[in-house]
């Protein structure tokens, strides 16, 4: 049937349900669209119990079997960071599952192969002064830039969890035509005996375009709970317990060259 001038309302949150214990699939819909861009008054909101429910302010007409993309937020004037990050580490998609650390530890050839790919990755805050500062429920969120002719281009989308008020927003949008890296292992020396393993790597930033740029670059360190960095031609920071990031400024058209050797003991 056809539902006219239908009055929508969207609960955002995660709400614990029963579930049957026979062999069924269990799915979920993500909670909204987010097509950031400019905000007029298109939807409300105020919090109820531990959820957030939205009401969107036109009446909106389902048809029988339709699918309809309604407008939720607009942001106008909404600004975003861009910044890019190089993870250069590729696991083959279900080789290694169910592999304890120590496997790991002992395969030498874990871990050596290397992902090209540098991501763009962009970032804003959910505030008010940002022109936004509503709670944001989990979806799909575009980014869209006007050109030299004056028309949106679409620049990528990606999901987001449910965001409250005053929150960064940081999500992946595609991949750099003009950055590129390469990972390479230069080292690996393990000694059961004394329980000690040294690994180096050498990594290549490779920059197209006619103006600098800084690369992040994430490395995970896998091969032990125990370690420490003992060489390092830049400077890093420790982001958790197994994972170190360096900040590289690479010239324009130019590559830059990062190395490191990670000691493990255990």
């Amino acid at each position: 049937m056809t539902f006219g001038n239908a009055r929508i309302k969207l609960m955002a949150g995660t709400v614990n349900e029963i579930q049957p214990q026979y062999g069924g699939v269990v799915g979920g819909v993500p909670g909204g669209v987010l097509d950031a861009l400019r905000l007029p008054q298109l939807v409300t909101q105020k919090p109820f119990d531990e959820y957030h429910p939205y009401t969107l302010h036109r009446p909106v007409t389902l048809r029988d079997q339709e699918a309809k993309q309604v407008e939720f937020i607009r942001a106008d004037g909404m600004q975003s960071s861009l910044y890019y990050v190089y993870d250069g580490l590729k696991i083959p998609q279900n080789q290694y599952n169910g592999w304890s650390m120590q496997m790991i530890r002992q395969n030498s050839e874990f871990g050596t192969e290397s992902n090209h790919a540098v991501r763009v990755m962009r970032e804003f805050a959910n505030t008010q002064a940002n022109h936004l500062g509503i709670p944001l429920p989990a979806g799909r969120l575009r980014f869209y830039r006007q050109d030299q002719d004056g028309n949106l281009e679409f620049l990528g989308e990606s999901e987001i969890p449910h965001t409250p008020e005053n929150e960064n927003v940081s999500v992946y949008t595609g991949n750099s035509f003009d950055l590129t890296g390469d990972r390479r292992r230069t080292n690996y020396v393990i000694d059961n005996l004394r329980r000690r393993l040294d690994e180096a790597f050498e990594i290549r930033l490779r920059n197209h375009k006619q103006q600098p740029v800084e690369i992040r670059v994430d490395e995970h360190l896998y091969r032990g709970d125990t370690w420490e960095i003992a060489q390092h031609s830049n400077v890093f920071v420790k982001m958790d317990s197994h994972t170190i990031e360096f900040r590289v400024q690479v010239p324009p058209d130019g590559e830059k060259v990062l190395t490191y050797t990670v000691h493990y003991t255990w």
